[in-house]
């Protein structure tokens, strides 16, 4: 299964905030990599590299692959609606990215093993695909032998962030996707209209 699994904080520091969570090696050094450091002088990106950057910032923030992203980009081009939110919206429908906003994992990539490795379920069946597609009304679920999984327990009980479009039981260890999220319910700092762009050329 394609992944990125490179250096994290290097990446962060390219786009100059920390897009995969809390990291104290990028609060030291939040300049952008390189041997002359903070001292650097940049010059003026062009329009494509800016374009090309919030793509990238925005694969590497969900945990997308090019060929997988670009799918998505024609699937949103297709659909109905702005074609920058449908996207961004597709990302937030995917499985590994709905149990990360639900708290069950401190980041995208945690969730997306735990979806792998068979530790969550969809309106009762085990689904172990991180692209899967969620439909607004889905129940997500602890798999009834991963409940007492130490990971998720010490993720859930640090995760305090509410989402609008997400419902959560605690106790049952389910929770509800509710809703789409509207554009303004995306929390991810993304210029999808350059995404739009990049890939319109």
């Amino acid at each position: 299964m394609a992944r990125y699994t490179g250096p994290k904080t290097k990446i962060a520091r390219k786009f100059g905030e920390a897009i995969f969570g809390d990291d104290k090696a990028f609060e030291k050094r939040n300049y952008p990599p390189g041997q002359h450091g903070a001292n650097k002088r940049r010059g003026k990106k062009s329009e494509y590299a800016i374009q090309l950057m919030e793509k990238q910032k925005a694969k590497y923030t969900y945990g997308i692959l090019e060929k997988q992203f670009r799918n998505m980009f024609k699937k949103a081009t297709a659909a109905q609606g702005i074609t920058g939110e449908v996207l961004l919206q597709l990302c937030e429908s995917r499985l590994d990215n709905v149990a990360y906003r639900m708290g069950l994992s401190p980041s995208r990539s945690g969730a997306r093993q735990l979806v792998s490795h068979r530790h969550i379920t969809v309106n009762g069946d085990i689904v172990n695909i991180p692209s899967y597609q969620l439909k607004a009304g889905d129940v997500v679920a602890v798999r009834e032998k991963s409940k007492s999984l130490e990971s998720i327990e010490s993720s859930l009980a640090n995760s305090s962030n509410v989402y609008e479009w997400i419902t959560w039981n605690n106790d049952k260890k389910e929770g509800t996707y509710v809703s789409i999220p509207e554009r303004i319910q995306i929390p991810e700092n993304i210029n999808e209209q350059y995404i739009v762009e990049l890939y319109s050329k």
